[in-house]
């Protein structure tokens, strides 16, 4: 009789975790000025299989908490317990820039810009190193959770290097409806990520400092159908159709004529051809108004949810594809399915 071979070793922050055990580790962090200690908080789910290792991250912008919770439904679902593999789960990463609301530091860094970071360098570059070290390494796999940036909305998306075909085929089965074949910026923890051979998916959904019910129906969904995808969890029957995603050919900003205050009239979601109205700009008074039209034809995919804006400002985004009308008819689709309580066992976040 031939002996199974012997689970791998898992070691997170020096603590090695047993197969199929959860635990909760905290990653140690420059303390505050008030020398108050701050740490990284990391759940890891280890199931009694070996297999891929996924990592799930959210709140590197630390004004963007819809995927805080998203990880904590994710954690407390039951199929968890037939786990293949390890599930690696830091709701906060940039805990500097939650605790202060901020998108960034105290240093003014963008973390997302500062990997992969360096143990002697600035306070970015030591969490930076602090993640690629103790997660990114030790993980074959990676989601990172966003939202928009302040005063924006966005809908549902992947972006990712579509080009790679391992990223391409988690993309796809995340299920929604609109992929963007994404470039890497310099200084992106999907870049770092990457060069060390570790696919990963950025998900964009909702605005920042704020949750919105439908992107963490999404987002939540889109995890456990990437996990079955990578063999993590049993394949299960389909209680809705999938919604096959398109993939964005291009994309073009709207930007603002005149400054004013701006009424919006297009929604995110919905479908606009150039030369469509999105909305009026207008002084104050209401006595001078400029008609805001689209430059494209395509899904508005990002907006701005500010009414006070400059000249120049984005307004829109709108991802161009060469199916438009398929692409319609899945984000209508796509929206309808979550806005159903398809979680029973969670009540909708009102914000």
């Amino acid at each position: 009789m031939t002996k199974s071979a012997p689970a791998a070793t898992v070691v997170f922050n020096g603590q090695e975790v047993a197969p199929g055990t959860r635990t909760t580790l905290d990653l140690p962090l420059p303390q505050l000025y008030t020398h108050t200690p701050l740490t990284m908080p990391v759940h890891v789910v280890r199931g009694r299989r070996d297999g891929p290792r996924l990592f799930v991250s959210a709140a590197i912008h630390g004004d963007e908490l819809n995927g805080i919770e998203i990880i904590r439904r994710l954690l407390r679902r039951k199929t968890l317990s037939s786990l293949r593999g390890t599930l690696v789960a830091i709701p906060i990463v940039n805990v500097y820039g939650v605790i202060h609301h901020s998108r960034y530091l105290p240093d003014r860094r963008d973390l997302n810009r500062s990997f992969p970071g360096s143990g002697r360098g600035s306070l970015a570059a030591r969490l930076a190193d602090v993640f690629m070290t103790e997660i990114v390494a030790k993980c074959t796999h990676g989601i990172d959770l966003h939202t928009a940036s302040n005063h924006r909305a966005n809908l549902p998306q992947i972006r990712a290097n579509l080009e790679d075909e391992e990223t391409s085929r988690l993309a796809h089965a995340f299920g929604v409806p609109v992929l963007l074949n994404a470039g890497i910026r310099d200084g992106s923890l999907r870049g770092s990520a990457a060069e060390r051979g570790v696919p990963m998916l950025l998900y964009e959904a909702g605005e920042a400092l704020r949750f919105d019910e439908l992107s963490i129906r999404a987002g939540v969904n889109g995890i456990l159908n990437v996990m079955r995808a990578l063999g993590m969890l049993p394949a299960v029957k389909r209680k809705v159709p999938a919604h096959a995603p398109y993939i964005a050919q291009s994309s073009a900003w709207v930007r603002a004529p005149e400054s004013g205050v701006f009424r919006s009239t297009v929604p995110l979601g919905a479908h606009v051809t150039a030369g469509k109205s999105l909305g009026i700009i207008s002084d104050p008074f209401g006595d001078a108004e400029s008609r805001v039209t689209s430059t494209a034809d395509g899904i508005v995919v990002g907006r701005t949810s500010l009414p006070l804006v400059h000249q120049g400002e984005a307004l829109y985004h709108i991802a161009c594809f060469e199916r438009l009308e398929r692409v319609i008819e899945q984000v209508e689709a796509f929206q309808s399915t979550h806005e159903e309580a398809i979680f029973a066992d969670e009540r909708p976040t009102i914000v």
